[in-house]
């Protein structure tokens, strides 16, 4: 077995070890609970970054769509059970991508519309083509409405609010200048992520965590992940912020000592 065999192993032994302290404490919640929900957010987040980066083509910011993965990160982690017998990372992956592409799907609308009117807007669409391939016509208001189970009223609404849809397919061709031939959308909109050149970096600092305690691992999250400062930090974990500089130097030297000896 070689070190890398070894390093992932004793990994997801003290991930499944971290979901089984935070069963113990969930129902009665607490600073244990929370901090320990934390750390695993923390020790997921190089995985969040990893699905996002597949996303990094369509023009959001990597960071934006990080955040998003994040919150899927947090449901996942707050949904997750050992007994289902999978590894975390597998259960995670399907629910950090289902928020992006959620952000997506809502990003494609011009103007803020009810989740719900978005859906039967979708549903009206294909419902549509369907209909009139068995009619042989466009099918009426009325005959949608009992196809899907809505009101008249309801179909109405979802089709006057298609309009604020507004969804160009990236590979959609744009129109080149002069004699140049046509480009996808995602082609003219492509550039070199220099987040990339940090991704090592990154994961680098991650895998150093484990040598911080919890509380050292929510300062350096907070302060450096969601750039919040030393103040509000003190704030939420009631403590001085001459308190939160102190743990968050010794953090910071555990962790160059660490890189500095790996």
């Amino acid at each position: 077995m070689t070190d890398r065999d070894t390093g992932v192993r004793s990994e997801r032994e003290r991930t499944r070890d971290l979901f089984a302290r935070l069963a113990q404490t969930r129902e009665s919640g607490g600073a244990e609970h929370d901090d320990l929900r934390s750390e695993l957010v923390v020790a997921h987040l190089n995985l969040v970054r990893f699905l996002a980066l597949k996303f990094g083509n369509r023009g959001e910011p990597l960071e934006d769509l990080v955040q998003v993965g994040t919150l899927g990160l947090i449901k996942a982690i707050d949904r997750f059970d050992l007994e289902r017998g999978v590894e975390f990372t597998t259960y995670a992956t399907p629910t950090i991508v289902g928020e992006i592409k959620r952000y997506f799907r809502d990003k494609g609308w011009a103007v803020k519309v009810p989740r719900r009117l978005q859906e039967l807007n979708l549903a009206v669409n294909r419902t549509s083509e369907k209909l009139a391939v068995e009619l042989g016509r466009s099918p009426t208001v009325a005959e949608l409405a009992e196809r899907l189970g809505a009101s008249e009223e309801e179909i109405l609404e979802a089709q006057e609010l298609g309009g604020a849809y507004n969804v160009l397919s990236l590979d959609a061709e744009v129109a080149g200048e002069g004699e140049k031939k046509a480009q996808t959308l995602a082609e003219t909109i492509g550039s070199a992520d220099p987040e990339l050149d940090l991704l090592e970096d990154r994961a680098n600092i991650e895998r150093a965590l484990h040598v911080l305690n919890g509380r050292e691992r929510v300062i350096v999250y907070l302060r450096f992940y969601e750039a919040i400062s030393q103040t509000e930090i003190a704030k939420r974990l009631n403590v001085s912020q001459m308190h939160v500089s102190r743990l968050q130097a010794r953090a910071l030297e555990k962790l160059r000592a660490f890189l500095r000896e790996n």
